[in-house]
């Protein structure tokens, strides 16, 4: 959108006396509001909690050493965890003095904490700190520390001490919006991925809440739009995010919330939410939780997730179809390590009772197939008359995409909330983690995922490395998927990979796995080639009986295998999980030998016994 249109539209929106009634009006009888909610009141409970353990201690120091350990060493999660923490502690304190006015405690400590970060060499993390650079960085963590301080002042207003205020203005202005308009364009600008959204929402929304003059704010919007346009290139029209869930719940969330402020300050002129691409993002949710909890967590995801009840709520009052969870599913509030003060506020002040209590008469997560041609991504959901559910998904895709794992044809098997073919999902962030030793690590290489491994050679890197789609069905008894995968490996030998997922459900639910692999034939090439089918599992493997291994969780699930022609080998392997802790699973491998020139079918039939 031009600047011209912008700055007529918030001309026009302000002459009419339009407020920037951003959070349902929230700014008046902010306390009121929120403890007559019923469904904020376990919620309060939390963040009360939290600021009554952070008020016990003072802040956290931001140490030289901590912030050389990046530098010296790429280890992120010393600094980080002392950055976040007090992150945490703005939002607790923040929170607590706006519910409780007379608390002189939790006022003395929200002042505090302000001035604080106000104080801090940078917002950025080391990660992403540019020594050498001629402008302020800003980072995905510079621009939240920007949009939560503006929101605060505009929250707080005249009750802010006058030197506060002055200070979250000037800080804001020196480190985000005068270098933003100055010194840019950056190179989040034009991504297509999470960095957009988060980066250029935080400072659109700061400048919604700081800026007065409507030249100025324009300059920003017309800049903060094209980059959220670009954040949506990144989107196929099914909506998927190939990031995974995490990033869709941190990305696509910054985009709404900044969509929302607009909104709000424009009386409905600019609507980001009028897209049919925005609506089915929006609908994302709710097509990849497998139960409960856990998600098909394909890229850098954690296996498991609570919900933004505020972020849903929000996108039901835009699109109907998209469902509000079931409260049971509310992520606590202690669940966002970051400390992240935009969902941690409009999860308390989105939230809507009625929706909450119709949300708990519904299944937990109802019976579903979804295909996504854009990522290639099957998604299918299966739920017994108990209420139990088995869940399967697998994908296709390439090896080049956002937070990217080398894993076409990886699939995962799902019951009850619980992983039985599972996905590690992302590993613990280091300058090791985002260099080219990458794929080395097993939760990022294909090593690591249920895919096979070719005669000693895994799947390569790069968007040439991919996945051909071959059949796709989804019905009521089944659903089906076949891939041509040799691509995915580069190896030239390797004429056919063809994988094909039969996920029968009727019943207790059963997949069968059928790769047909075949290699070249050749004078002075060898009579056979080694084929190891790799499955990756949380829980240990048991050999019955020849040709049946079992996987035992709450429910039991048999692996039946032509064992004349394979052979099982269990390993059990650890690795460090993206919040610092070791982790332990299972490589569950069967070897064989196909015959030069011969097409080798190798069949694995995994079904629920109970």
């Amino acid at each position: 959108m031009k600047r011209k249109l912008i700055k007529e539209i918030l001309e026009y929106s302000r002459k009419r006396g339009l407020a920037l009634l951003t959070l349902d009006g929230a700014a008046e009888g902010l306390a009121a509001s929120l403890l007559a909610s019923e469904s904020n009141r376990t919620l309060l409970e939390e963040i009360k909690a939290e600021a009554e353990r952070f008020v016990q201690t003072p802040d956290p120091e931001l140490t030289y050493a901590l912030f050389r350990i990046y530098g010296d060493t790429g280890e992120r999660l010393a600094y980080e965890r002392v950055y976040f923490e007090r992150r945490k502690r703005l939002n607790a304190f923040v929170i607590m003095a706006l519910l409780e006015p007379d608390n002189a405690v939790y006022e003395a400590a929200a002042l505090n904490v302000i001035w604080s970060v106000c104080n801090e060499f940078t917002w950025c993390l080391p990660a992403h700190f540019n020594a050498g650079a001629e402008r302020p960085d800003i980072d995905l963590f510079a621009a939240e520390t920007g949009f939560a301080l503006s929101e605060i002042l505009w929250l707080w207003g005249d009750r802010l001490p006058e030197l506060l205020r002055k200070r979250i203005k000037a800080e804001v202005e020196l480190r985000i919006l005068c270098p933003f308009l100055e010194q840019g364009p950056y190179g989040w600008e034009t991504a297509e991925h999470n960095w957009s959204a988060v980066c250029a929402g935080s400072v659109g929304a700061a400048a919604l809440h700081l800026i007065d003059d409507s030249e100025r704010l324009s300059g920003v919007l017309e800049r903060v739009l094209a980059s959220l346009d670009c954040y949506l290139t990144g989107f196929g029209e099914d909506g998927a995010c190939a990031e995974g869930y995490l990033y869709w719940q941190y990305g696509f969330g910054y985009y709404v919330y900044f969509a929302q402020l607009l909104k709000a300050a424009t009386d409905g002129e600019i609507n980001l939410f009028a897209s049919s691409k925005v609506k089915e993002i929006a609908l994302f949710q709710q097509k990849c939780f497998t139960g409960g909890r856990t998600v098909v967590n394909f890229s850098d995801s954690p296996s498991e997730s609570g919900i933004f009840m505020g972020l849903s709520c929000c996108l039901h009052r835009e699109y109907e179809e998209v469902t509000v969870p079931d409260a049971s599913l509310r992520a606590d509030y202690s669940a966002d390590h970051c400390g992240r003060w935009a969902p941690a506020i409009r999860n308390l002040l989105w939230l809507k009772d009625s929706w909450m209590e119709a949300s708990g008469k519904k299944a937990i997560w109802p019976a579903e197939s979804h295909y996504l041609p854009d990522v290639q991504w099957l998604l299918s959901r299966h739920v017994s008359k108990d209420g139990g559910s088995c869940s399967f998904a697998a994908k296709g895709g390439h090896n080049e995409e956002p937070h990217n794992h080398n894993d076409v044809g990886h699939f995962i098997v799902h019951a009850d909330g619980q992983a039985y073919l599972a996905d590690l999902g992302s590993g613990k962030y280091t300058a090791q983690y985002f260099g080219p030793e990458r794929y080395m690590l097993w939760c990022n290489g294909s090593q690591g995922h249920s895919v096979p491994v070719i005669d000693g050679f895994h799947q390569q890197n790069g968007p040439s490395f991919h996945a051909t789609v071959k059949e796709i069905y989804t019905g009521g008894r089944y659903d089906q998927l076949v891939l041509e995968l040799s691509s995915a490996y580069g190896y030239s030998k390797l004429e056919q990979l063809e994988r094909r997922f039969h996920w029968e459900k009727t019943g207790l639910p059963a997949l069968t796995l059928t790769d047909t692999i075949l290699f070249s034939a050749g004078s002075g090439e060898p009579a056979e080639r080694l084929v190891t089918e790799r499955f990756i599992t949380l829980l240990a493997p048991e050999l019955v009986k020849e040709g049946r291994i079992l996987l035992l969780g709450s429910r039991q699930l048999s692996i039946a295998y032509d064992h004349k022609v394979w052979k099982p080998i269990v390993t059990s392997r650890s690795d460090i999980d993206h919040f610092g802790r070791e982790r332990f699973w299972y490589t569950l491998d069967f070897q064989g030998a196909a015959a030069a020139g011969v097409p080798l079918t190798a069949t694995f039939i995994f079904q629920f016994d109970s």
